[in-house]
């Protein structure tokens, strides 16, 4: 991908160990989305927090990094353009997959056990958390 070296994209509960970053569920594909310019990636989250969607925080990164962490995480990365008015989907989704204030993910179901076994889980926060 032809990032700029510098991309913003949002955070949940950003530098708390409940961190996360927003994604694009587009079918069963999860998206990150990487804004080149910090005023989009800011109009994308008000966006978003106008359709009740939690506050959001918009933090740089170097797009090598997000890119690296999307290959591991099983997501897949999207470039926005400068300029480029991204608009958030209609509806969210009825649960984050993380739970606001506690650092255990959060399932759709109870009897759902997570994708990711706990100790990756672990290992792909850290990581996050080094990038701050």
């Amino acid at each position: 991908m032809l990032a700029p070296k510098r991309i913003y994209v949002l955070l949940l509960e950003a530098g708390t160990e409940n961190e996360g970053i927003h994604t694009k569920k587009m079918g069963d594909i999860d998206k990150v989305l990487m804004f080149e310019s910090e005023d989009d990636a800011t109009r994308f989250s008000l966006m978003l927090e106008a359709q009740d969607y939690p506050e959001t925080s918009v933090v740089a990164f170097p797009s090598d990094e997000i890119e690296a962490f999307c290959r591991e995480a099983g997501y897949e990365c999207e470039l926005v353009e400068e300029g480029r008015l991204e608009i958030p989907p209609e509806g969210n989704v009825e649960e984050l997959d993380y739970s606001k204030g506690s650092s255990e993910p959060a399932s759709a179901t109870p009897e759902t056990e997570s994708e990711i076994p706990t100790p990756e889980l672990d290992d792909i926060r850290r990581r996050l958390e080094g990038l701050l």
